[in-house]
């Protein structure tokens, strides 16, 4: 652990919510103590870096930086997502610069070196010297791309850089089985992302866990969201806390569909008919979001690019047919996203607002409310536990 972490401030973290601190300033304003949260926690748990239907088709390949990791994405030609390090295994040069559809092969602009979607090495030009592109010294099985732990539950990405979390069906059940009145697997197979009005993306001058905070709790309604407030007051929100201690957030029992008019989207056959107007909005450690209603679901994930700066990306989705992404829908689509990309406009002020806070040396993590807060607390004590 860096010698700027205090142990006991951690420990403090701990503590029965009345009298707990949050976590230190260090870990919202210290690089140093970036690069060991860098490990501890995006690397050693399962993390967040898309969607798959970014790349849709075989070939399709997009690039990600994970905290200096370059990695590639690609859908291989058996359909499946496959991540990689993004680096040939001759002479470290950086394969893929931007998203592209490839035909056959990952080729190192470098020295032609090539790999299939699988990662295999299968081209090594002229190896054994001109011409010859074989070489008995030189075993190219012993030479493949590095894969990367990774699984695809409702079209997340999911990845483990140092395979050493726990299966990633364990690590989801908790949240499955909670979600089982509302959306389940057959359900899943359903869902379609929105290919016009479905995706954007903003950049937030703050660290990447005061976004997850923020949406652990419903105690900002009021004042930050005074519109999404009218539609599900803070009275008809509960709080979600996941065991094992893996997730949180908040619920409400009032949803309605947010855009009025004749037209509806479809809803998911198999959600209890007694708790249509509930929704779930879950963030599950570490970076990802997940908001859940009964005819549309969104996929809200962080990007932190520095210990002040972080890229939130969201794709929506909806219940799949033909008219999910049809003409009639088109202006219904439009709304919905705008009226989500308004709600994390409102939240950049809040979040944004506690990172300038915690460069002043007198906050000393800060308390929680014992009814409005203990999802955050929890998510707190989640990332102590873990640097611990």
């Amino acid at each position: 652990m860096p010698k700027i972490l205090d142990v006991k401030k951690l420990e403090a973290v701990n503590k029965p919510i009345e009298v707990a601190n949050g976590l230190p300033n260090e870990c919202y304003i210290s690089e140093d103590y970036l690069a060991y949260e860098k490990e501890r926690v995006f690397f050693d748990k399962w993390t967040v870096i898309g969607v798959g239907s970014s790349i849709p088709n075989p070939g399709d390949t997009i690039t990600y930086n994970l905290l200096g990791i370059p990695l590639i994405l690609i859908r291989d030609k058996d359909k499946e997502i496959r991540v990689f390090h993004n680096v040939c295994s001759h002479r470290g040069f950086k394969l893929i610069d931007k998203p592209c559809t490839l035909k056959n092969f990952i080729r190192c602009p470098y020295h032609s070196w090539s790999y299939d979607f699988k990662g295999n090495l299968v081209s090594t030009p002229h190896i054994g010297g001109l011409n010859n592109h074989q070489s008995e010294k030189f075993d190219k099985n012993k030479n493949n791309l590095k894969e990367v732990r990774s699984k695809i539950w409702m079209d997340i990405i999911f990845i483990n850089i140092n395979s050493n979390e726990i299966d990633f069906d364990e690590y989801i059940k908790p949240l499955e089985e909670r979600w089982s009145n509302f959306i389940n697997k057959e359900d899943q197979r359903l869902i379609v992302h929105s290919n016009d009005y479905g995706y954007f993306n903003l950049d937030v001058k703050c660290n990447w866990k005061f976004a997850i905070e923020n949406y652990c709790e419903s105690y900002h309604l009021p004042t930050i969201h005074p519109e999404l407030n009218k539609v599900s007051n803070i009275n008809d929100h509960y709080h979600i806390q996941g065991l094992p201690n893996r997730f949180a957030g908040q619920g409400s029992k009032k949803y309605q569909q947010l855009i009025k008019g004749n037209k509806k989207f479809n809803t998911f056959p198999n959600w209890e008919k007694n708790m249509l107007k509930n929704s779930e909005y879950v963030a599950l450690f570490p970076n990802v979001m997940i908001g859940l209603h009964v005819d549309h679901f969104y996929v809200f994930w962080l990007e932190p690019t520095s210990i002040n700066k972080t890229k939130e990306h969201m794709q929506i989705y909806y219940v799949g047919n033909d008219s999910a992404n049809g003409e009639e829908l088109k202006e219904l689509r439009k709304e919905n996203t705008r009226f989500w990309k308004d709600v994390m406009l409102e939240d950049i002020s809040a979040i944004e607002g506690m990172q300038d806070g915690r460069n002043s040396p007198a906050y000393n993590g800060g308390n929680f409310s014992p009814v409005m807060d203990q999802p955050t607390h929890q998510f707190h004590k989640w990332v102590a536990n873990n640097l611990i």
